[in-house]
This record gives C-alpha cells, sequence and structure tokens, in this order.
C-alpha cells in the first residue's frame, strides 16, 4: 500500500505540472479560439529570459544576494513576455481579426519558430540552469503507518503547490472577474463580442500577457528540473493530451486532465510496464488521447458543438 500511495503522489506532483503547462493552450483558446502552438516557444523563452538575467544581474548591478537577483529576473523576464505579449497583439493577432482558425493556427506556428530563434539569439543557446532554491533532497512522509515511509521529492512537491496556486487564482480569474468573462465571450465569438463593446484588442493583449507569464513560470519549474535548453520547446507536447483529455476551453479540464496523465503514467509504468517490456509512461498519454479523441472529442469538461443544418 505505501508503494502504491508513493507512485500514487509522484504522479500527482507531475500532473500539476503538466497542468502548469497546459493552461497556456487553454487560455489562448478561450481567447481567440485557436489552438496557440508557441506555448512551448514561449515557455523556453521566458526561461532563458529568467537563467540569464539571473547570471548577467550580479555583474551589472553588485548585488551578490541571490533571492533578490532571481527576484529581479524573474520580474524583468515577466515584463519581457508582456512585451512580447503587446508585440503578438500589435504586429500580428491585430490584423487577424475574424479570420479563419487555420489562419490564426498558422500564425502561432510562425510566432513559434520565431520566439525560438529570437530566444536563443538574444539569450545563447547552451545549457543553463535555473536555481531558485527548491531542495532537491527526497523525504519520507508517513512513517508511522507504513513501514519504511512514503518517499517524496522535495522539488517536486514545491513544484506542485507553486502550480497549484497559479492555477487557483487562474480559475478565479476566469470565473468571478469582468475580464475573465469577456475572454469568455470573445471565445464564443468576436463579432458579438465586439458588437457589445467589448474591446478585442485589449482582450488578447491580456490573455497573451497571462499565459505569457504561466510559460514564465513553467520555464523557471521545468529549468530547474531540467535545465534550460532548445528541448525545452517540447515540454509542451507533454500537455498535448492534457488538453484533449480535459478539454480546449476548460481551466478546471486543465487540472483534471494533468492529474489523470500524471497518475496514469506512473502507475501504468509500475504496473503495466513490466507485462509489456516497459517505457509505457512514454506514449500512455498519446494512446488515452486518441481514445478520448474517437469517443468524446471535445474532452471531459471541453463544450459540446452543435451544427444546425
Amino acid at each position: 500500500m505505501g508503494f502504491f500511495l508513493e507512485t500514487l503522489t509522484g504522479g500527482l506532483m507531475a500532473g500539476m505540472l503538466y497542468s502548469l503547462v497546459a493552461l497556456g493552450f487553454v487560455l489562448i483558446y478561450k481567447a481567440s479560439g485557436v489552438f496557440n502552438f508557441a506555448q512551448g516557444a514561449m515557455v523556453l523563452f521566458a526561461a532563458l529570459a529568467m537563467a540569464r538575467f539571473a547570471e548577467w544581474l550580479p555583474g551589472w548591478t553588485g548585488i551578490q544576494n541571490k533571492v533578490a537577483t532571481d527576484l529581479m529576473a524573474f520580474v524583468i523576464a515577466g515584463a519581457i513576455m508582456f512585451v512580447v505579449a503587446w508585440l503578438v497583439e500589435r504586429l500580428v493577432l491585430r490584423h487577424l481579426v475574424n479570420q479563419e482558425g487555420a489562419t490564426l493556427l498558422m500564425a502561432t506556428l510562425g510566432i513559434a519558430y520565431f520566439l525560438e530563434g529570437a530566444g536563443q539569439g538574444l539569450f545563447g543557446n547552451s545549457i543553463y540552469k535555473i536555481d531558485i532554491g527548491m531542495p532537491k533532497d527526497p523525504i519520507f512522509v508517513l512513517e508511522n503507518m507504513f513501514q519504511g515511509g512514503i518517499l517524496v521529492n522535495k522539488e517536486d512537491l514545491y513544484a506542485a503547490l507553486i502550480a497549484a496556486v497559479l492555477v487557483a487564482l487562474l480559475s478565479v480569474f476566469f470565473q468571478k472577474t469582468g475580464t475573465g468573462r469577456a475572454l469568455r465571450a470573445v471565445a464564443d465569438d468576436h463579432q458579438a463580442a465586439q458588437s457589445i463593446g467589448i474591446p478585442l484588442a485589449r482582450i488578447w493583449v491580456i490573455v497573451w500577457c497571462v499565459a505569457g507569464v504561466v510559460a514564465l513560470v513553467a520555464g523557471m519549474i521545468w529549468g530547474s528540473k531540467l535545465g534550460v535548453q532548445f528541448s525545452l520547446a517540447t515540454v509542451a507536447l507533454r500537455a498535448l493530451p492534457v488538453v484533449i483529455l480535459g478539454g480546449l476551453t476548460s481551466v478546471p479540464g486543465a487540472i483534471i486532465g494533468g492529474l489523470i496523465i500524471g497518475v496514469g503514467e506512473k502507475l501504468s509504468e509500475v504496473y503495466i510496464g513490466p507485462l509489456v517490456g516497459g517505457g509505457i509512461e512514454i506514449w500512455f498519454a498519446y494512446v488515452l488521447a486518441l481514445g478520448f479523441l474517437l469517443v468524446r472529442p471535445q474532452g471531459l469538461f471541453g463544450e459540446k458543438i452543435i451544427d444546425r443544418v
């Protein structure tokens, strides 16, 4: 029982990180109705900015306090992501209002390639580290209940808590604020939203800014775990099954989908992997997502679309 709970806990914490990346997809889709293929590049760009400014600031400012420089690097990287969001709206989205979804999809692909190239051109293409002070040593919990206790990775625990707090804040933002309701209105119908006075340009800037902050937090956490390198852009691929499972229009769906994928990967690898030769953790999420596409394409919490003919 203790081993099962240990595996389950690891899956839940991994799932929260998947949910964090998936939120970026959901945010953009809710505002523009298009799948944002640039989310992975945004994670890479934000992580590169924070890692490099954390290196540069002590030499520029003379401040040797690591906490202060890390905080300054986070703020600067956040400001850069806000600028990126403004430029995306000003130079790209503003000219594509009311265009077909395929057009917007191709635009996000172009943004992705640009951000990947610009990020490595501005900040370098080596492997950098982000050390935000999260402890990496494992701990044993519930030793009184189970023999030997349950092994929990401190870094994963802190990362999951950060992701959970951000997810909760975004859920409140979408459900309880006027801006959040305006975002949902824009996602449903651009023209109708404009007709009742919702400023489409401002809404798109806001949602890209929020998605940029989400990408920064995701890049900070994944960069701390894996290092900041080009392959970090592919971390978004791990979130694709999450948004398919939870639904492209649902913030709670991103959370539940991430937890299901995280737990499913860990449990299947431990209990089914030995029967099929291992490696099931790599493809389990995609097979599950494929099954949902065949049975329920809108996901667990996605909205059903009924076209009248």
